[in-house]
């Protein structure tokens, strides 16, 4: 097996030359060889060599993220959805809806006063399970996670020309109260919709009949 580093040649003057002992220090962050000749030569006889570091490395203490996932854990958005494979739905009178950026496919413009927001999001795949959506959904709104058991009381079924839809609504405690009331559904493609409505428990209260008429009539053209 060859020797991955360089041997020095013997040091004109240094009659222990040949019995060179090598001492090979690596440091973390420099990545330094260096290489100590035997006793008897002087300070300038030690040689210096830069190791580069492994394509891809990571500090120490640090995991690197799996292949194919982006820098910094963000999920990707998939390509939107469009014809045959895009969600539709009939809005309710008075409300609007308009294309949004990102994993949000649409904004929906609620024709109630107060603090309320309606979107609709595709994410590829079961994005992470409804167990885990439904938790995080709770989350944003200060309640603590469910298990299966309690999920399954949770869940409403819609029947729509989509499919079922699963469809939840939670408000929050304490004096200030959130509500949100957010359907999911899982479409032949492979994508998973969610369409949500959240903000104030009282807009949200006043505006959840014709949400549900809205969720009802999502379909695939």
């Amino acid at each position: 097996m060859r020797n991955p580093l360089p041997i020095p040649p013997p040091v004109s003057g240094c009659p222990k030359a040949r019995r060179t002992s090598w001492s090979i220090v690596l440091p973390a962050a420099l990545g330094t060889v260096v290489l100590a000749l035997g006793s008897g030569c002087n300070r300038d006889d030690v040689a210096h060599y830069r190791v580069p570091k492994e394509a891809g490395s990571a500090p120490a203490g640090m995991a690197m993220p799996p292949m194919g996932m982006p820098l910094g854990g963000d999920m990707q958005a998939p390509p939107t959805p469009s014809g045959k494979t895009a969600l539709k739905w009939t809005l309710p009178k008075g409300w609007a809806d308009e294309p949004a950026g990102g994993m949000r496919f649409a904004t929906l413009k609620v024709p109630v006063t107060g603090k309320i927001d309606a979107s609709v999001v595709v994410l590829p795949g079961t994005a992470g399970g409804e167990l885990a959506n439904v938790n995080r959904w709770r989350g944003q709104i200060g309640l603590p996670p469910i298990d299966e058991a309690q999920l399954a009381k949770e869940r409403t079924v819609l029947k729509t020309k989509a499919g079922d839809l699963s469809v939840f609504d939670f408000t929050s405690d304490g004096q200030i109260k959130s509500r949100m009331v957010a359907g999911l559904i899982t479409t032949a493609d492979g994508n998973t919709w969610f369409l949500k409505m959240t903000g104030d428990a009282g807009p949200v209260g006043q505006a959840k009949p014709e949400f549900m008429r809205l969720l009802g009539s999502i379909r695939l053209d």
